[in-house]
């Protein structure tokens, strides 16, 4: 996944992989909500990346799988040993518990380097909500990415309908309103659904207060929503 990268427009993919088109949330001025204490988990107070620079570390990590040439940094004794004091990780990923799709190797990245968050359909609760803030907020992460991939079990079921066992029916239920905003649209039901979802996660995560809502606002953080290709491995960016 290559993007050619433009800060004050949209980030894409590279040319020589493939393009992709980014809408970039727009950011106002504001002052970041006070930090409470850091919780005594071993984490330092680590300065924050730019979101430009922490999206492009995911961009070029991601052209490096699809292109077969995946370098797996920070995967060393040396590594291992240097994160057991603390963890800076520069990106918090939000995606889906399927086998298929994970993001230290999708992203080629290493230890330490994402906060990644997981639930089938990746759907929003406190506790994943709680678990984004942590990381903006103690950790530092500069950018967050709402990951959906193709042919998602849980996205596909909620276009389905009908009832699931056990617990089960409350991801469907949390996914059926991108599968209501997207119904109309042309094409394939269960993949527009599967953006649909990942672009109103992103949505709603941008202007969730007090913390996300303020980062994005101040503009130390940006969020975005992508689609994971399993046959392809490219992570492309959605508008």
């Amino acid at each position: 996944m290559n993007c050619a990268y433009s800060p004050s427009q949209a980030l894409g993919l590279r040319a020589a992989t493939a393009l992709c088109a980014i809408v970039l949330l727009p950011l106002r001025a504001n002052n970041p909500a006070p930090h409470a204490a850091t919780p005594a988990h071993g984490d330092s107070a680590p300065s924050r990346p730019t979101p430009d620079h922490a999206l492009q570390k995911l961009v070029d990590g991601n052209a490096r799988f699809v292109a077969g040439h995946a370098e797996h940094p920070n995967q060393s004794v040396a590594r291992r040993i240097e994160v057991a004091s603390g963890q800076t990780p520069f990106a918090v990923v939000v995606t889906c518990s399927d086998s298929r799709v994970s993001p230290e190797i999708y992203f080629d990245q290493g230890l330490g380097d994402l906060f990644v968050v997981r639930d089938a359909g990746h759907t929003l609760n406190d506790h994943v909500i709680g678990s984004i803030e942590y990381a903006i907020e103690h950790l530092k992460a500069s950018v967050v990415i709402v990951v959906g991939h193709e042919k998602c079990g849980a996205v596909a079921a909620a276009v389905a309908g009908g009832r699931a066992d056990g617990r089960i029916g409350t991801i469907i239920e949390a996914i059926r309103p991108a599968v209501e905003q997207t119904k109309n649209q042309a094409g394939d039901k269960t993949d527009n659904a599967i953006r649909g979802n990942a672009r109103r996660v992103a949505k709603a995560l941008a202007t969730t207060g007090p913390i996300i809502a303020q980062a994005v606002q101040s503009g130390e953080v940006k969020v975005f929503a992508a689609r994971y290709d399993l046959a392809s491995g490219r992570v492309e960016l959605l508008p």
